[in-house]
C-alpha cells in the first residue's frame, strides 16, 4: 500500500500577516480607552499580566449604559485575547511583539533589530515566524482562496 499524503491547505502569507497586525493595532488602540490603573502590567520577561477590569459604569440612560458596557466588554475581551496569545510565545518572541507593537512608544523594525543586536535578515525571519505562531494561537490564520473580513 502506498503512503497517503495529508495535504495541508496553503497559508496566505500577506492576509495572515495583515490579520495579525490588525489584531495588534486594535489592541494598542483599545488600550488608549482604558483607565491607566487598568492597563496590563509587563514583567521583566515580557509576560503581560491582564488588567483587573471592574464592572463600574455611569450613564444617564439605560440603553446608553447597555451599549457602552457591550463596547467595553468587547474591547476588554480583545485585549485579554491578544495578551493570552502573546503570553504563549517564548520570551524573545514576546519581547519583539511587545516592543514593536504593544508599547506606548512606537518603534521601527530597524531600531528594534539594532537594539536587540540582530541582523536585519534574522530579525525579519524571526518576526515572520512569530506572526505565524500568533496567527495560529489566535486562530486568525488565512488560507489561500479563503475570504477574510
Amino acid at each position: 500500500m502506498g503512503k497517503q499524503l495529508f495535504m495541508l491547505p496553503e497559508i496566505d502569507r500577506e492576509k495572515t500577516k495583515a490579520a495579525v497586525e490588525s489584531a495588534l493595532d486594535m489592541y494598542r488602540f483599545y488600550l488608549l480607552t482604558i483607565p491607566e490603573d487598568h492597563l496590563p502590567k509587563v514583567t521583566a520577561t515580557y509576560s503581560l499580566i491582564p488588567p483587573a477590569f471592574s464592572n463600574q459604569f455611569h450613564s444617564s440612560t439605560e440603553q446608553a449604559v447597555v451599549n457602552r458596557v457591550d463596547q467595553e466588554l468587547a474591547k476588554k475581551k480583545h485585549i485579554e485575547w491578544v495578551l493570552r496569545g502573546v503570553n504563549r510565545l517564548n520570551k524573545m518572541e514576546r519581547e519583539i511583539i511587545y516592543k514593536r507593537y504593544l508599547e506606548d512608544e512606537e518603534i521601527f523594525d530597524y531600531e528594534l533589530y539594532n537594539e536587540l543586536g540582530m541582523s536585519e535578515r534574522r530579525y525579519y525571519r524571526i518576526k515572520a515566524r512569530i506572526f505565524y505562531k500568533l496567527a495560529f494561537i489566535l486562530r486568525i490564520e488565512v488560507y489561500k482562496g479563503e475570504k477574510h473580513s
